[in-house]
């Protein structure tokens, strides 16, 4: 049986942009249920979140890297202090699982074998334990000029991206 009702969308600000909400939800509505548990059981947990967010930050930036996923993903610091405020509204609990979501990510970021990153520099001391030799300031000098390319790339993206997702 088909059923029609009339629907009047509620406008709702969301960015820079109107957007209509019904307030309908398929199924139940989405409810946070929290679940405590011991300190090793927390531990453990712990570990396995942390292990799952790394690997899910370095699937998404290889796939930003191949094409596979669109570098609008990347995010800077106005959106990271939008969903910030929208976790805070949410509760303590969610705002300290959005404030580890993005230590870990960010930690995960620290390690890529960049130059000027901490992962640059295992890269440098992989290279002299390998070769018994360390890298010659020319080389370092160059990949750290690289290095710095490469991060402001990423962060003019990541602002350009803000900018266009907040201001329209």
């Amino acid at each position: 049986q088909t059923l029609e009702l009339p629907v009047a969308p509620q406008v709702a600000r969301d960015g820079a942009a109107s957007v209509g909400r019904i307030n309908a939800y398929v199924g139940a509505p989405p409810a946070f249920v929290t679940v405590r548990h011991g300190p090793l059981d927390g531990l453990w947990k712990g570990f396995e979140r942390t292990w799952e967010v790394s690997v899910l930050t370095l699937r998404m930036m290889g796939r930003m890297v191949i094409g596979q996923a669109s570098l609008k993903n990347l995010s800077g610091p106005l959106t990271i202090a939008d969903y910030a405020g929208k976790s805070a509204s949410l509760g303590l609990t969610q705002y300290l699982v959005f404030l580890a979501l993005i230590s870990v990510s960010l930690g995960v970021l620290n390690l890529l074998p960049l130059p000027v990153l901490d992962g640059g520099h295992l890269m440098y001391y992989l290279w002299e334990g390998v070769t018994g030799k360390s890298v010659s300031d020319a080389w370092m000098e160059r990949l750290q000029r690289g290095g710095v390319a490469v991060l402001l790339v990423m962060m003019s993206i990541a602002l350009f991206n803000d900018v266009t997702r907040l201001f329209g």
